[in-house]
């Protein structure tokens, strides 16, 4: 924990064990805890899909109808969704439509200023490029804006040495450019993108909040990865949701991402998956009982302030900075959705295998979100501040949230066929046992027809096709969505139950750099 003088922080933010990660970090009860809340989100998904699978063998009967009850379920919930991402999908389109720029001229805002975080490890240069050529190239007055290149020195002088041509050729354009360089192997910390910016968000307050005395806030911090190219109207967007929202320094703002930057020269499974993640996010932007902050965000300097900063030795870090701010200010914390976007990279590799690999790597990274809920819990029950019908909303949201993700597409998959394959000789001999596979089967049918809608959106919301790209593409785009079951599996299901597992036996995760690559 920080050893810095706490007395600016809110009154809960300044427990001892206020930004625990890990039950190692605890003792007594509250390491037991702690470790109670590790174990449970894995075994309860290991319990689910092993008793399936028993009630397969020797409950066939009630195997069945639990089989066409769920497959109903997953039909009404694919339109559910499916309608949150069309809604979504409209705002979005509208909001890329507005002039922003004249919509915020009805407000005062000459006195604030953007901070605007890039943690850096060992991308290219092509990716940093495109980052600050668009973040040069916005609609807002460059003078108002104060960059951070956070570089790491674990990633060595040539990453160093990069992060200061960037300064040299971008820093004159922005107010205020600084390029911090995060101490390797420092205790207490993950090394990543968390303790990166923790660590660049107190060097900026030093070396220039303080030193220019502007007021904290005046501040609106955006956090974005590298690879984040931002549309133009995008601060304006911000400044105009900062100002109307109900309580603004009590609000985080967030876009919605596009993996779009590379996507024509994408794999077809890389593009589904990049796709996927934005439609998850959309419909995230529409269920504001579930929001949190992902990836790239913004919110005022002043409530991360309040909080110490960012977290230094989590893996999730971009929402568990939102949940020790809902936390801190005893659950008086609220998402507030743009629907405007961002533009990030789909994540590929030089081969086909090491695009799988990579896609695994990070949606197991993501899913390793599990440890919030771990967090959320166990502050539940410490900070009774907080109204006890929120606690109790947001815990078993989140749990069912991560808890669906692991165990919903596996029985999917396992569903239409166990009780055939492994249920009794009596149970073979009924209608009911010829009859589940075709009614199961046309169900998801039904339920396949969303994609339908997930290819249109996605289309749409595709870049101009380059020089050099067929219009034939295009068909492939269509077509790449009937992969949409098995990445479910493969992608979302597997990775999610790889790191509730390392959670529940305490093999932790580090923090694992998703490769940027142009092409």
């Amino acid at each position: 924990m920080e050893s810095e003088d706490k007395s600016h922080l809110l009154p809960y933010a300044r427990r001892a064990d206020f930004k625990v990660a890990r039950a190692e970090e605890l003792s007594g009860s509250d390491r037991r805890f702690f470790r109670f809340l590790e174990i449970l989100p894995g075994f309860l998904a290991w319990s689910t899909i092993a008793g399936i699978i028993l009630a397969s063998m020797y409950a066939p009967f009630f195997a069945a109808y639990f089989i066409i009850a769920f497959s109903i379920y997953w039909v009404l919930k694919t339109i559910f969704l499916s309608f949150h991402v069309r809604h979504n999908w409209k705002r979005l389109k509208h909001h890329m439509e507005l002039d922003w720029s004249a919509l915020v001229k009805r407000f005062d805002y000459d006195d604030f200023h953007h901070l605007v975080i890039f943690p850096f490890y060992k991308e290219p240069r092509e990716v940093l490029e495109g980052t600050f050529k668009g973040l040069a190239e916005s609609n807002y007055d460059l003078s108002k804006m104060i960059v951070v290149l956070a570089a790491e020195d674990r990633a060595g002088t040539e990453a160093i040495e990069l992060a200061r041509d960037i300064e040299k050729e971008y820093g004159h354009r922005f107010g205020h450019f600084l390029v911090t360089i995060h101490p390797a192997d420092t205790v207490g910390e993950i090394a990543g993108k968390g303790s990166n910016t923790h660590y660049a968000l107190h060097q900026v307050k030093k070396l220039v909040i303080d030193k220019e005395n502007i007021p904290y806030k005046n501040i609106l911090t955006s956090i974005f990865d590298i690879d984040t190219v931002i549309y133009p109207d995008y601060f304006n967007c911000l400044i105009w949701h900062f100002m109307t929202a109900e309580n603004p320094y009590k609000s985080a703002f967030q876009p919605v991402p596009l993996f779009t930057n590379n996507l024509w020269e994408a794999t077809a499974l890389s593009r589904v998956m990049a796709m996927s993640s934005t439609f998850w996010q959309m419909i995230m932007q529409e269920r504001p009982e579930r929001a949190a902050t992902f990836s790239s965000h913004s919110v005022s300097f002043q409530a991360l302030y309040e909080i110490g900063y960012g977290q230094p030795n989590v893996v999730s870090e971009d929402s568990r900075i939102y949940w020790n701010l809902l936390i801190a200010n005893d659950g008086e914390f609220d998402v507030v959705s743009l629907s405007y976007p961002i533009a990030m990279d789909a994540t590929t590799a030089p081969t086909l295998w090491g695009t799988i690999q990579n896609i695994y790597r990070q949606h197991r990274r993501w899913t390793y979100g599990v440890e919030n809920w771990v967090y959320l819990i166990y502050h539940f029950t410490k900070n009774k501040a907080i109204p006890l019908k929120k606690r109790w909303v947001i815990g078993a949201l989140q749990g069912e949230g991560y808890w669906s993700l692991v165990t919903n597409p596996i029985m999917l998959f396992i569903l239409g066929w166990a009780p055939i394959f492994l249920g009794t000789r009596e149970f073979h001999e009924t209608v009911l046992s010829y009859e589940l596979p075709i009614m199961v089967r046309n169900l998801l049918i039904v339920a396949m027809l969303g994609l339908v809608v997930s290819s249109i959106i996605s289309l749409s919301l595709t870049p101009p096709r380059p020089d050099g790209h067929s219009r034939f593409r295009y068909i492939v785009m269509t077509l790449q969505w009937i992969m949409v079951p098995m990445t479910m599996i493969v992608f979302s299901a597997i990775p999610g139950l790889d790191a509730q597992t390392r959670l529940m036996f305490g093999r932790y995760m580090g923090f694992w750099v998703t490769p940027k690559r142009i092409k």
